[in-house]
């Protein structure tokens, strides 16, 4: 799991998700998100970091495979989960789908603080890195 520790609130990083007309603000420069694949079963989690060029994918893991469940290019078995480094630039932003038709919603941890979204039928989740004029501000997070 990615480590949050790492200085968040000196840099005055933080991570802003957007889920039900809220916005949450977490001090946090890495994050892990992780959710149960609905047809598979099989649990997926990636590590992110949030830098000012956006939010970088630094590891992605999958425990096992199937439909849509491929590991990446590279990947290596490891305590039985395929993991990999993704290869591509920073993501100005995240959206996760809110079905409420999957087995479970979407879990964000930033270090020991895990939230879940999603698990419900709702508006897409929109996860990014935060801005001077988000309610509560990087300087004022939590």
């Amino acid at each position: 799991m990615a480590d949050a520790r790492n200085g968040a609130a000196d840099r005055g990083m933080s991570l802003c998700i957007l889920a039900a007309g809220k916005t949450a603000v977490m001090a946090a420069t890495a994050f892990t998100l992780s959710w149960t694949h609905s047809v598979e079963n099989i649990r997926w989690e990636e590590d992110w970091r949030v830098s000012p060029a956006g939010l970088e994918l630094v590891e992605a893991r999958v425990q096992g495979s199937g439909a849509g469940m491929e590991p990446g290019e590279g990947a290596i078995l490891k305590d039985g989960w395929w993991v990999w480094r993704p290869a591509f630039g920073a993501q100005a932003k995240l959206v996760l789908g809110a079905s409420g038709a999957t087995v479970s919603g979407w879990t964000l941890c930033a270090g020991q603080d895990c939230r879940e979204f999603g698990a419900g039928a709702g508006a897409p989740i929109e996860i990014r890195a935060c801005r001077p004029d988000d309610a509560g501000g990087a300087s004022s997070a939590q």
